[in-house]
């Protein structure tokens, strides 16, 4: 006698049959036709597996598609570190966001319209840059800071020796570090004084015919206090030799809420010959490596080869020249904000969450610049406070790897989840307040 067995596993659709689906046929078109056949095999295998009906398929491949077709998930920092790398650092104003958009397509990158030839690349980004410190004879932009020592110790110091002092000799993150980084390129570091002390003295010493160029760090992601001395940019400059300034965090003037933080425009007026800058940091632009200084200097690092191997793409010339014409952008504006007017956000915000039954209260909080800028300084700030449960649902419940929320990530301090506004823009708020009721109703 022959047994015929019910198994629903031979209900289950065939993958072409689910992908004919005009949900997913749509789809297809505007997330690829692998990200939809992907959420297809994943419900087909729920379907095996008996967690939902074979006429649930389709239904569930839908459900299980990627809001994007790139992995990147929206994050919104509520961390109060307002410069927060894992993150992405700043966040491009809404006038740079357009302007990478309206650059996604074919543009006049290197290409002069009104005569029908080719045009100097990214022309308008560095006219509006030059004007932004108009200190800097000329201006140059790469990839991010680190390039723009790396192309200047190799077009101005190959073969040759860069003098530094050991308390500046950092590490920038990601375990790569200062000298290495600098030694690649076939300089040689000469180490001068000590971690906590070098004098000009120290400089002029080492200074001699095979000096490339006097370096001068800012350590801008730690600080050292105590027993300490250190030369200026405007002693340095009266060596002799050449002094190219690494400012890191990018401030390109002096801000009141960071008098400590050095800038472009101060430290070329005192001498600087160079300073590169990151453009991803204070100045809240994109991932790039600003150049500033004198025009013959900056000529040789535009012209040299390994300049082309360092350049800046169309999005990235978009983003900036937005970031410096357009309005100010969030990471200024952050550091603008009045700390009672975000406590009153912070306030607000808790008296919905607490509405809808979650323990939530306003608290004041101290939050930090981070991303290698301006170490130590406390900037007054205010979060919601919110049970430590909803940690994980924030950054990655259902409802954020659906699309339907942005992904939060907060901070936990003594046994609290703060969700602090520092970094937060008040047009987000309401999407904060419904990411966390959608995580807390998905336990």
């Amino acid at each position: 006698m022959v047994t015929v067995v019910d198994d629903a596993r031979r209900l289950v659709p065939r993958t072409d049959v689910v992908l004919a689906d005009p949900r997913l046929a749509l789809a297809q078109a505007r997330l690829g036709r692998s990200l939809v056949r992907a959420a297809v095999h994943r419900a087909q295998q729920r379907a095996r597996a008996g967690e939902i009906g074979p006429d649930e398929v389709a239904a569930a491949a839908v459900t299980g598609l990627p809001p994007l077709a790139a992995s990147l998930t929206p994050v919104l920092n509520a961390t109060g570190v307002l410069l927060h790398t894992n993150l992405g650092r700043a966040p491009l104003s809404a006038a740079a966001r357009e302007a990478v958009g309206a650059a996604a397509g074919c543009t006049d990158l290197e290409f002069d319209l009104a005569k029908g030839t080719r045009g100097r690349r990214g022309a308008g980004m560095l006219a509006t840059l030059a004007t932004a410190v108009p200190d800097a004879e000329a201006v140059h932009v790469v990839n991010n800071n680190a390039a723009a020592l790396v192309l200047a110790a190799t077009a101005l110091a190959g073969g040759r020796e860069i003098v530094v002092s050991r308390g500046e000799l950092i590490e920038i993150g990601d375990g790569f570090r200062l000298p290495e980084l600098l030694s690649s390129t076939g300089a040689t570091i000469r180490e001068v004084g000590t971690t906590n002390r070098t004098s000009v003295t120290d400089y002029a010493e080492a200074i001699g015919p095979r000096t490339g160029f006097v370096l001068k760090v800012h350590p801008s992601n730690y600080r050292i206090a105590g027993f300490t001395s250190r030369a200026e940019v405007a002693e340095l400059a009266g060596l002799g030799a050449p002094v190219v300034g690494d400012i890191g965090s990018g401030l390109l003037a002096p801000h009141p809420a960071l008098p400590d933080e050095p800038d472009a425009a101060t430290w070329l007026r005192a001498g600087a010959a160079l300073v590169t800058a990151s453009g991803d940091k204070l100045l809240g632009g994109p991932q790039a490596g600003l150049m500033f200084g004198r025009a013959e200097m900056i000529a040789t690092l535009a012209r040299h080869p390994l300049a082309r191997a360092l350049r800046v793409d169309k999005l990235t010339v978009a983003a900036l020249e937005a970031t410096l014409a357009g309005p100010p952008p969030p990471v200024l504006q952050a550091l603008s904000a009045a700390q009672p007017a975000l406590f009153n956000r912070a306030r607000q915000l808790a008296g919905v969450l607490a509405a809808a039954g979650i323990d939530a209260a306003p608290v004041a909080t101290q939050a930090a610049v981070g991303g290698g800028g301006a170490p130590g300084v406390a900037l007054a700030s205010a979060a919601v406070s919110l049970p430590e449960a909803l940690a994980a649902p924030l950054r990655s419940g259902e409802h954020v790897r659906a699309g339907r929320h942005h992904a939060v990530a907060g901070r936990v301090s003594d046994g609290r989840l703060l969700l602090d506004l520092f970094a937060i823009e008040p047009r987000d708020d309401d999407a904060l307040a419904a990411a966390v009721l959608a995580a807390s109703h998905s336990g």
